[in-house]
């Protein structure tokens, strides 16, 4: 059996119909942070269930029902969930199979003494050159298989 994550992350109130599409057909979604505001997530709720944290940019009183950090438990793994990796305080060792980060907008998948690191980039307004990306987790008897995916989008 294949269970498959959608991660998204630095959205910004920009939520694309072609991450949409990306997204169709996951599992459950993961949203690393700078959401934007609360339609974002609504909409990602009606493709699947929602874990979702705060950003730097989220403020207001909708952003209060979001944590800064979050440790999910899906398919057997362990994830931990985070805008800024340079803010990592979580043990490594402690059982975490994946941590999932944003901010940066530079999507990167990164593997450190057995944990999946990985940053979707940014699904939401283009900043710089960098490219409009999101990511996929396929969580299988066999392993785990990350992939990112360019969006494109101006």
């Amino acid at each position: 059996m294949i269970f498959r994550i959608g991660i998204i992350s630095d959205t910004h109130g920009l939520l694309r119909p072609v991450a949409e599409r990306g997204l169709t057909g996951v599992d459950h979604i993961i949203h690393a942070g700078d959401i934007g505001r609360p339609e974002i997530v609504d909409a990602l709720r009606r493709i699947a269930p929602v874990t979702a944290i705060r950003g730097n940019v989220d403020s207001g009183e909708w952003a209060r029902d979001y944590p800064d950090t979050n440790l999910v438990r899906l398919a057997s793994k362990s994830i931990y969930i985070l805008h800024d990796l340079k803010t990592l305080k979580a043990d490594r060792g402690a059982g975490i199979d994946v941590i999932v980060s944003g901010h940066s907008h530079v999507p990167k998948i990164d593997a450190v003494g057995g944990v999946l690191y990985l940053n979707p980039g940014s699904a939401g307004p283009r900043r710089f050159k960098l490219p409009i990306t999101l990511a996929t987790l396929e969580l299988t008897p066999d392993g785990m298989r990350p992939e990112i995916h360019d969006v494109g989008g101006d």
